[in-house]
C-alpha cells in the first residue's frame, strides 16, 4: 500500500482511498467540459453560488435523516472561512480571471501551483511532507503546464492576479479544514456550501442582471444539474473527506490530473485534436503520481537493496554465507 496513503490517523481501507481519488480525478476532469456547456447561456456566479446553495441544503438533510447534530456556533464560524476561502473566493476567482483576459493555458497551469501551497501550509503547520511528494509535485505541475501549451498564455494584470489569488485560496480553505473544529462530514459540507454559495448568490444579484435566467437553454441546465450532483455532491463530498484521511499532497493531486482528463473528454466528445505536447505530458503526470503515492514506499526499497549488496561484500557477510553453504 502507498506510504503517502498511511499518513492518516484513522488509517481507512485502501479501496476507499483509491475509490475517493477516482472520483476526484475523473469527475473533476469532466467538469470543465460541463462547465463550458453551462456557461455558453448560464451567469457564471449564479451558476457556481446555486449549485453550492442547493448541494448544501441536500446535505443539512441528508445529515439529519441520519442523525447528526447541527453545527455549533463556532463550527458554523469554522465552515463560514473554509467555504469563503473554497467555494465563494476561489471559484469566482477562477471566473474573475477568465473575465479579465487571463488565457486558458496560463490559468490551467496556476491552478496545478495549488497543491505545491497545500503542502507548504502543511509543513509550516507541523505535519511532515516527504522529499518525494515535493518532487512528484514539481513532475506534475510540470506535466500540467506541458498540457496548457495549447491553450491562451495571454493575461492582464488583473486577470493574473485573480489566477494566482485563486489557488491560494483554495489551499488556504483545504488546510484550514484540515485542522479546524468542524461538525461531522455531512453538516461540515452543508455548512460550508450554505455560506459560501450564499456569498456568491449575493455577489451575483449585485453584478449579473436578473433576467438573465430566462435565456438559459435546456442544454446549460443539464449541464449544471451535472455539476451540481457530481461535482459538488459527489466529487467535492470525496474531496473533503480524502483531506481528513490522506496527505495533503495525495489530496491536491487531482490539480495536474484533472487537466489530463479534461483533454481526453474534449477529444472524445468535443472532438478536439490531441497534439504531442500531451503524449509528452502524461509520463510526467505519471511520474508525479507514482512519486507522491509510492515515492516513500520506492525510496525504502532502494535503500534496503543498496544495503543489502553492501552488507553481503563485507568480510563478515562473506564468511557467514560461506558458513551457511
Amino acid at each position: 500500500m502507498p506510504t503517502n496513503l498511511h499518513t492518516s490517523l484513522r488509517q481507512p481501507p485502501f479501496w476507499a482511498l483509491l475509490t475517493a481519488l477516482l472520483l476526484v480525478y475523473i469527475v473533476w476532469g469532466t467538469t470543465y467540459f460541463a462547465t463550458a456547456i453551462a456557461l455558453k447561456s448560464m451567469p457564471a456566479i449564479w451558476m457556481n453560488g446555486a449549485r453550492f446553495v442547493l448541494a448544501g441544503v441536500v446535505m443539512l438533510a441528508w445529515g439529519l435523516w441520519h442523525g447528526e447534530k447541527l453545527p455549533t456556533a463556532r463550527q458554523w464560524r469554522n465552515a463560514a472561512l473554509v467555504g469563503g476561502l473554497m467555494v465563494f473566493g476561489a471559484m469566482n476567482l477562477v471566473v474573475f480571471a477568465q473575465k479579465h483576459g487571463i488565457g486558458s493555458g496560463l490559468m490551467a497551469t496556476v491552478i496545478t501551483t495549488m497543491p505545491m501551497w497545500l503542502a507548504l501550509w502543511t509543513r509550516w503547520g507541523g505535519e511532515k511532507v516527504p522529499y518525494t511528494s515535493w518532487i512528484g509535485l514539481a513532475l506534475g505541475v510540470a506535466g500540467a503546464a506541458l498540457l496548457s501549451l495549447e491553450g491562451d498564455f495571454s493575461a492582464n494584470w488583473l486577470g493574473a492576479l485573480a489566477a494566482f489569488a485563486a489557488p491560494l485560496c483554495w489551499s488556504m480553505g483545504s488546510y484550514a479544514s484540515r485542522r479546524l473544529d468542524l461538525p461531522s462530514p455531512a453538516m461540515a459540507a452543508s455548512s460550508e456550501w450554505l455560506v459560501g454559495g450564499a456569498m456568491g448568490l449575493l455577489l451575483s444579484s449585485w453584478l449579473e442582471p436578473h433576467d438573465s435566467l430566462a435565456n438559459v437553454t435546456s442544454t446549460g441546465w443539464l449541464a449544471w444539474a451535472y455539476l451540481l450532483v457530481f461535482g459538488t455532491l459527489i466529487a467535492l463530498n470525496a474531496y473533503l473527506w480524502l483531506l481528513k484521511n490522506t496527505s495533503a499532497a495525495v489530496a491536491g493531486s487531482y490539480s495536474f490530473v484533472n487537466p489530463a482528463v479534461a483533454l481526453l473528454v474534449g477529444a472524445g466528445f468535443g472532438h478536439e485534436v490531441l497534439t504531442g505536447w500531451v503524449f509528452a505530458a502524461l509520463p510526467l503526470i505519471a511520474a508525479a503520481l507514482a512519486m507522491i503515492l509510492y515515492g516513500p514506499t520506492l525510496v525504502a526499497a532502494l535503500t534496503e537493496k543498496k544495503l543489502g549488496r553492501w552488507s553481503a561484500n563485507t568480510p563478515t557477510a562473506k564468511k557467514c554465507y560461506q558458513q551457511n553453504s
